[in-house]
């Protein structure tokens, strides 16, 4: 109720840069394995994910103006709130991904599927710019599948190893501090 006024400024604009949908749901997987939609305000252009599901860059002519500011500013997460309060994710924990890069986990890193996926986790600060990264490599695709998937695993398995009340407030007011600088 209260963050429903910026809602409704934030889907105006969305819709003023680009009409279509406001909210834009995906498949990811969740806690156990099992599917749920994320939601997120839209900041590409309709059926944009036809082109790849990676966005590279932070000039992918895929992204819309108001994307590109609702992405640069973590706003296009905000929607998710809706998620954990249906309780398919928590505020912090590891960031759900697609079943396409899921099916890669060893048996070992399934383990992150153990816990109820988050907002933010360890992995969104430490790549906060992994579109800049993705954008300077070869593919990008690849790049991730080998190098940064692990690594964010490896994370996320760190954090499932040694939750504390301290960590889980400590991730919050790191990505809120590296959304403001």
């Amino acid at each position: 109720m209260v963050l429903s006024p910026f809602f409704i400024v934030v889907a105006s604009w969305i819709l003023f840069d680009d009409f279509g949908p406001v909210i834009f749901m995906q498949s990811r997987v969740g806690k156990d394995g099992a599917d749920f939609k994320l939601m997120k305000f839209r900041t590409m252009r309709v059926n944009a994910e036809r082109s790849g599901q990676l966005t590279v860059g932070v000039r992918d002519p895929r992204i819309t103006k108001a994307g590109y500011w609702l992405r640069k500013y973590k706003l296009d997460e905000l929607p998710q709130l809706l998620n954990v309060l249906l309780g398919s994710m928590s505020l912090v924990g590891p960031r759900p991904e697609v079943r396409r890069y899921v099916d890669r986990y060893t048996h070992a890193q399934s383990r992150v599927l153990s816990v109820r996926p988050g907002i933010t986790d360890e992995a969104s600060i430490a790549y906060r710019d992994e579109n800049k990264i993705l954008s300077e490599v070869d593919d990008p695709e690849r790049y991730y599948i080998e190098q940064i998937l692990p690594d964010k695993i490896r994370l996320n398995m760190r954090y499932i190893e040694n939750q504390s009340l301290k960590s889980y407030f400590s991730i919050i007011f790191r990505t809120l501090s590296g959304i403001i600088n």
